[in-house]
């Protein structure tokens, strides 16, 4: 039985996983309406608060599963990257729980976890496949070739990441955080075609979202209050329009220029309706493991080159991959 631990933003997270990735529990304790005031994550109200949950979260999954920490044979924790005090608390408490009890412990780049999202039961994707790889910090294509292989990037934001831009955009139109699934929820009642905003042509397979934010407030300041209100509706879906277009029109082209057979979608943004309709021949990450998870986290770790007790004494955690 693998243990997993997810604490790289806002979300505290444990799972318990078989070694053939059947998930037995997979429990998330979100801190979105504890940040909603600040409109957006506050990186050391994020730690604390990783700090009181850490335990009981654990517990919870424990007790989901039906299982105790004897029954842990490997501990697989998020290393980065993410928020340094946040990804801290987990990587403790982590080495914590696995030298306890003189357990391997394997560290995971929080993307690679998303990608393997895909290898869980009941239906695990075998590579090669491409992969669109999209949350709130991270955009990118993928060329995944094998699993517990580092996956070739084929394309990265420029700017801000998909996710960004929808939580700057939901801030724009006044629909507080997180804005994602707002805009989603919203843009089903307005016009995509009522404003024209622009994907960003860039060169190979790259993304950038900056300037449709900019198009976007630009947008929002050339109206009225009252007919901004008016407006909310179709501003929302034809933004949502636009982002999901980049991201599908550079999938397809990477899909084009590599031969691949399978194309696959992982990550926060992932879980956006229009997107998921948009690419309906794509292999879409479940609903509940688009969104931070530990069940990921675990599924990466049984790819992974543990590291024996006790030598992850001196793990550190990393906030960028760069």
């Amino acid at each position: 039985m693998i243990l997993g631990l997810e604490t790289s933003c806002d979300e505290t997270a444990a799972a318990l996983i078989t070694a053939d990735g059947e998930i037995l529990a997979n429990v998330v304790s979100s801190q979105a309406d504890l940040h909603a005031a600040y409109g957006g994550v506050v990186p050391e109200v994020a730690s604390r608060r990783h700090l009181e949950l850490v335990t009981p979260v654990i517990r919870e999954a424990l007790d989901e599963a039906e299982a105790a920490l004897d029954d842990v044979e490997l501990v697989g924790v998020t290393a980065g990257p993410g928020l340094i005090g946040a990804l801290l608390v987990g990587v403790a408490a982590a080495k914590a729980i696995a030298w306890a009890r003189r357990l391997p412990l394997a560290p995971v780049d929080h993307l690679h976890g998303h990608v393997a999202s895909l290898y869980l039961e009941p239906d695990p994707l075998e590579p090669p496949f491409l992969c669109l790889l999209a949350s709130g910090g991270h955009t990118l294509l993928l060329d995944v070739e094998e699993r517990g292989r580092p996956p070739r990037v084929l394309g990265t934001t420029l700017d801000d990441a998909a996710g960004e831009a929808f939580d700057k955009g939901a801030r724009l139109l006044g629909l507080g955080y997180p804005g994602g699934a707002a805009i989603d929820r919203l843009a089903r009642e307005g016009n995509p075609e009522a404003y024209a905003f622009p994907v960003a042509r860039v060169p190979g397979l790259d993304f950038s979202f900056s300037g449709l934010k900019t198009a976007l407030l630009y947008a929002v300041r050339e109206l009225a209050p009252d007919e901004l209100a008016r407006r909310r509706t179709d501003l929302a879906s034809s933004y949502q329009r636009a982002i999901v277009r980049a991201l599908v029109e550079r999938t397809q082209q990477a899909a084009n220029e590599t031969g691949a057979a399978t194309v696959a979608v992982v990550g926060g943004v992932a879980a956006n309706s229009e997107l998921r309709t948009a690419l309906p021949d794509a292999v879409l990450a479940r609903l509940e493991l688009c969104t931070d998870n530990a069940a990921m986290i675990a599924s990466a770790a049984r790819f992974e080159r543990a590291i024996p007790y006790p030598g992850y004494l001196a793990l550190d955690a990393y906030a960028s991959s760069a």
